[in-house]
């Protein structure tokens, strides 16, 4: 995407104590979607949020006093633009001697700042870190017992097939899923949760397609709308979810959902997240 001399992702970087919301980048979704076909003109076939986790929020409080809390952002896929991960990092890093009076306060600032830079309302929740997390395991039935072979890890969106057979709603789910941050070529761990109604998908060659994304470089977001209109357009879907849950890199977890017909209500996770 040509991105890596207008990001601060894989360039050596002084991490300031001082809060600076200009530090923030934002990065257009359409440089992602003009590659999937849309020209920026055309309604979005799909709603929902990009979910971040964020390990390792710090603050003062105005004693002085650290407090810590993990932070849970909800940015919406219709926003203009997403924020680019290594400037979020940097931005809550300034955070870590800015005092607040209270937990309110620093939400209200942070939604803000990211609002501003997205171009659309983000909010936020502080999660204790004390407060007891679970598996959640992704529901539907799991992919990566089948027996398959393969040696295609470019995308791919050929391999997928369906029969005659029409299913009122299946879920499928895989932790295969790979890719690479375009900018430092990194590789991106997730796993994917596939929700449809329409044409029966033949799991073989949907779990084929998703093993296709492992040389892939894309952002998190933009893998997933590219999984939701590949399954529109050569599998038909009626009605449509993808989530994915990628492992976190310097504190940070970034979950896209995308949807035609169901809004986002859970968070799962696996081990991994």
């Amino acid at each position: 995407m040509g991105l890596s001399h207008e990001t601060l992702l894989g360039q050596t970087t002084v991490y300031a104590e001082e809060y600076n919301p200009a530090v923030l980048q934002p990065i257009p979704r359409q440089l992602g979607r003009d590659a999937v076909g849309f020209d920026g003109t055309q309604t979005l076939p799909f709603h929902g949020v990009d979910l971040w986790t964020h390990y390792e929020v710090s603050w003062l409080s105005t004693s002085g006093k650290p407090c810590v809390a993990i932070a849970e952002l909800l940015v919406p896929a219709d926003s203009p633009a997403i924020i680019e991960s290594k400037s979020l990092k940097l931005y809550f890093n300034g955070l870590n001697f800015k005092v607040f009076n209270n937990e309110l306060a620093l939400i209200a600032q942070v939604e803000q700042d990211l609002s501003v830079v997205a171009g659309a309302p983000v909010r936020m929740a502080l999660l204790p870190i004390d407060q007891p997390w679970q598996a959640m395991p992704l529901p539907g039935r799991l992919l990566d017992h089948l027996n398959i072979s393969t040696d295609i890890y470019d995308i791919d969106a050929s391999l997928l097939q369906t029969n005659e057979q029409v299913v009122a709603q299946y879920t499928w789910y895989s932790h295969l899923l790979r890719s690479n941050c375009p900018v430092t070529n990194q590789p991106d761990w997730g796993s994917v949760m596939i929700r449809y109604s329409g044409r029966e998908i033949v799991p073989e060659s949907l779990l084929a397609y998703l093993i296709s994304y492992r040389r892939h470089n894309d952002f998190h977001e933009q893998c997933v709308e590219r999984i939701f209109m590949d399954l529109i357009r050569h599998c038909g879907c009626q009605q449509l979810t993808v989530y994915a849950r990628y492992t976190r890199r310097g504190g940070l977890d970034i979950n896209p959902f995308r949807s035609n017909f169901e809004q986002f209500d859970q968070v799962w996770r696996t081990l991994r997240q």
